[in-house]
């Protein structure tokens, strides 16, 4: 590149012969007195070796010689000015290249170097060459840096030494030398061109800014060295590290063209902090939405607060990515739990607020909170100090009215806990590699249509994905993979959680997860739980099983479908509610459990695959469809059942059972497979006016034999003399022990067998 070809710059002063009148004899500014008519300066025609020159005698202590136009200086270009010398006679004088640097509106910059190398005349009559390359960037062989201020320059010589010599001065070349500090590289602009200093200490923001302004197309080039920028930089070009960039926490580096994060570790060489500030380019840069780690594993040595690494923003609500990479939990005490106890009081008219917290300027929010009569997966979703008062994430469905409380907030990996509110946010096909150091991802207080897809959860030491509000609203778990930390543990020694779920509307599909405590804690409602595989077993003999699913709220329509859920239960409990005892309202319903592949090997006789747990008195089923389902033990004892109601707080109500749909199931190695409606046969072999059969093993959650909607004897019913007697029966039911039991009166004793269909429940 030549500016003076390219651009139509005029670099080159006129020759002496062309009149001394723009010759100054000091700074070259308009007004400074020239050598035109000068009794210390001749014009001479033909010297041997310059042709025509200009004769100076020195007659001051810096005898000077400046151009009196303005040669103009553009940021990332380069001037070398040369000029030959020869000492005439008397004392031999010093001769360096000088300048003077002004700014547009012709004032002088002060603080940039003037003047070049001083160079002694040594022997009357030899020609010297003299030069220095003046220029913006703090470039080795720039003699004269100048940075980006000065517009032009008045250029020319200095005479120093003993005065009275003459010497004879060629005419001054000033020339356009920037190619040789791009070399070939024509498509590269260095960032030291434009003033830029990598010692770490010189603020380069307007340098970087310069660059990529005059970058047109081209590659902006950040060479070895370590540079510092003072305040947020916007990079529309594409850009390339050989150097690496520090700036202040709150200062964003906006790369538009490189936005990724191969880029930004070269940007600043550690793995942490350039995750974190392409994060903070991530929430405050409208032109990307995206931010691919380039599959890139990244070590982390503590948690990322995304939050106070963004630092500007409590809401954001535009959709964003964070796609394509793996991080990596490095050994370190800054993912140790945090554990504090504290008293408090709790009121269930007030559902989510602890009040008169003690010790609580300790409490992190976020923490989980365990005490009598917590269910599983309540968090401390903000902190009130002033007033003492904890905001929790779910109700406590049996707290006394004062106790102490636990509270241990766990580390995680991405931490979103500090907004209020986020929204639309993807994390797709990145590897949580937790490696039993840390947790993987916490929401945000509030949001919505979180998004995780095609991820691996490897070895969270707590938990996996933790909702500590309703940042889970519509939340999508796709395609994951859920890898326990403890998978050599027998399940009732396990402690991590893959996730829990708060708010409304989750779809959960497709996703694999292998041998946690509990796979998922769901309190919301409205959800799609489809396409799983989830498996807590081990292999050991008689073992016992833990949940895989549970359901912590009593109406949560939500329909559990086409899963294959080995060695594990779904749960269902009311755990979540403030006032578990039900007086009016919805109690336990609104539930499918359609088409999936129940298996369980080597586990206890009584592991069942549903279990219910009422929390409060009073409850009962009302609304429930288990149908399709394929129920197989496949090694190790039978199953006695395959549903079991919890009463070791309260129990159900079966008197109350209501729409309930038990059908179309298949059995395995199940003692007492169960239905409802239930057909079976009541058979009588000697004559009785009332039969009595017993429907136990097939009534579904401990339900009672309500109604009859059918009976049809098989052959005929005789009386004692082998009359055939064609009266019909009459149906009483809830008869024994757990009202499991049914009679058929008729008009007189007989004997025979009928086909019965009973149910547990009323339709209306």
């Amino acid at each position: 590149m030549n500016k003076a070809i390219t651009d139509g710059i005029q670099l080159m002063p006129p020759a002496f012969e062309f009149g001394l009148d723009v010759w100054s004899s000091e700074d070259g500014t308009p007004g400074s007195p020239t050598y035109d008519g000068a009794p210390n300066a001749t014009l001479i025609a033909a010297d041997p070796d310059f042709a025509g020159c200009l004769e100076l005698q020195k007659t001051s202590a810096t005898q000077k010689l400046r151009y009196t136009g303005e040669t103009p200086m553009l940021v990332g270009c380069y001037w070398r000015i040369r000029a030959r010398v020869k000492a005439i006679s008397g004392p031999l004088p010093s001769v360096r290249i000088a300048s003077w640097a002004g700014q547009t509106g012709g004032s002088h910059v002060s603080g940039v170097t003037e003047v070049g190398a001083s160079t002694a005349l040594t022997t009357y009559g030899e020609v010297v060459e003299i030069s220095a390359i003046v220029g913006s960037g703090a470039r080795t062989g720039v003699d004269l840096q100048w940075g980006q201020v000065p517009t032009f320059g008045h250029f020319g010589i200095d005479l120093t030494g003993a005065n009275s010599g003459v010497i004879r001065i060629d005419d001054i070349i000033i020339e356009d030398v920037t190619a040789f500090f791009q070399g070939s590289k024509i498509d590269v602009v260095d960032v030291r061109d434009y003033g830029a200093v990598g010692d770490g200490l010189t603020d380069n923001t307007a340098a970087f800014e310069a660059a990529d302004a005059a970058a047109a197309g081209r590659i902006v080039l950040v060479p070895e060295g370590v540079y510092f920028l003072g305040s947020t930089v916007t990079i529309n070009s594409e850009i390339r590290f050989q150097g690496t960039v520090t700036m202040p926490a709150n200062a964003i580096f906006q790369l538009l063209q490189n936005f990724d994060f191969p880029t930004y570790f070269t940007a600043f060489g550690d793995e942490q902090l350039a995750f974190e500030k392409a994060l903070q380019a991530l929430f405050n840069f409208t032109d990307h939405e995206e931010l691919d780690l380039g599959g890139r594993s990244i070590d982390l040595h503590g948690p990322v607060d995304v939050h106070t690494v963004v630092g500007n923003k409590d809401v954001f609500s535009n959709r964003r990515v964070i796609r394509n990479g793996q991080l990596n939990s490095v050994t370190n005490s800054a993912w140790d739990d945090v554990q504090v106890t504290a008293s408090a009081s709790y009121d269930p008219g007030d559902l989510l607020t602890l009040t008169s917290v003690s010790n609580i300027a300790t409490i992190p929010v976020g923490a989980l909170i365990t005490g009598t009569g917590v269910g599983r997966e309540v968090y401390v979703r903000s902190v009130n100090t002033s007033n003492n008062t904890i905001t929790t994430s779910r109700p406590l469905w049996g707290a006394p009215s004062s106790q102490t409380y636990t509270f241990t907030r766990f580390q995680y990996q991405l931490d979103f806990s500090g907004f209020t509110t986020l929204k639309r946010f993807v994390i797709d096909n990145v590897n949580f590699s937790c490696g039993g150091k840390s947790s993987a991802v916490m929401l945000a207080d509030a949001g919505l249509i979180m998004h995780v897809k095609d991820c691996f959860f490897i070895s969270p030491k707590d938990r996996g994905l933790t909702s500590i509000g309703t940042a889970c609203s519509g939340i999508l778990l796709d395609r994951n993979q859920w890898l326990s930390n403890e998978q050599a543990l027998a399940p009732q020694d396990r402690v991590t959680i893959g996730f829990n779920i708060n708010a409304n509307d989750p779809k959960i599909r497709e996703n694999r997860a292998v041998r946690f405590k509990h796979w998922g804690v769901i309190s919301g409602g409205g959800g799609l739980i489809v396409g799983n595989h989830f498996f807590q077993g081990d292999p050991m003999g008689g073992g016992i099983r833990t949940a895989g699913l549970v359901i912590a709220q009593n109406h949560p329509k939500t329909s559990i479908v086409c899963n294959y859920i080995d060695n594990c239960s779904i749960d269902w409990t009311n755990e979540h509610d403030a006032t578990p005892d039900i007086v009016n309202g919805f109690s336990f319903g609104g539930l499918t459990i359609t088409a999936n592949h129940f298996t369980s090997s080597e586990s206890v006789a009584w592991f069942s695959w549903l279990q219910l747990k009422p929390h409060g008195t009073g409850h009962f089923i009302n609304g429930l469809n288990i149908s399709g389902n394929v129920f197989k033990a496949l090694t190790g004892p039978n199953l006695e059942r395959v549903d079991r109601v919890d009463s070791s707080i309260a129990g159900m109500l079966p008197e109350r059972y209501r729409n309930i749909n038990v059908s179309g199931n298949t059995f395995t190695n199940v003692d007492e497979p169960f239905m409802n409606p239930v057909h079976l046969v009541a058979a009588q072999g000697s004559v009785s006016t009332s039969w009595r059969t017993d429907a136990a093993q097939f009534l579904p959650f401990e339900g009672s034999a309500r109604n009859m909607t059918a009976a049809v004897p098989e052959g005929a019913i005789k009386n004692g003399s082998n009359a055939k007697v064609y009266t019909q029966p009459y149906f009483e039911g809830e008869k024994g022990a757990g009202g499991t039991a049914f009679d058929l009166f008729w008009s007189e004793p007989v004997k025979g067998s009928v086909r019965c269909t009973i149910r547990c429940d009323d339709f209306t």
